[in-house]
Order: structure tokens, then C-alpha cells, then sequence
């Protein structure tokens, strides 16, 4: 699953591949959490098993895409 995370005063994205068989439901969770302010950071592993951490106060807003083997290729609707 990919995952884009804006972050304020920056003019770069923050650009993730988590594993596919992530539960969507409960990182859905854990980005509320962090954007309501019940968490201090977001901490997240990526696909390669790196654990990336982004202050919860600086996240401007996160971006859910599909798994890999969902992505449509073409101009087909």
C-alpha cells in the first residue's frame, strides 16, 4: 500500500510502501490518532521493515493509496 504524508514547512513529501496485507482499518486508526493529538508521533514500517517516525504536529495530510497489484495502467476508467 502506498502512502504519501504532507509535512508543514516542507516542500517535500514523505513517500511510503507499506506492506499490502496491512489492515487498512487499523492504520486508518493510527493516522486519527496522531492527526486528533493522541499520539505525539506516527511511527510506521515500510515494506524493507524500516520504522519511519513523523511528529504528529508536523503532518499537513496523509494520502492512502492501493496495493501494487491494484493499480490500473492505461487510460481505462
Amino acid at each position: 500500500m502506498d502512502v504519501r504524508i504532507g509535512v508543514t514547512q516542507s516542500p517535500r513529501d514523505i513517500s511510503l510502501e507499506l506492506a499490502d496485507d496491512l489492515d487498512r482499518a487499523a492504520l486508518k486508526a493510527q493516522i486519527d490518532a496522531a492527526l486528533t493529538g493522541a499520539v505525539d508521533v506516527l511511527w510506521l514500517t515500510d515494506k524493507k521493515g524500516r520504522d519511519i517516525a513523523v511528529a504528529a504536529a508536523k503532518i499537513a495530510f496523509v494520502e492512502l493509496g492501493t496495493a501494487e497489484g491494484e493499480r490500473r495502467i492505461g487510460f481505462g476508467g
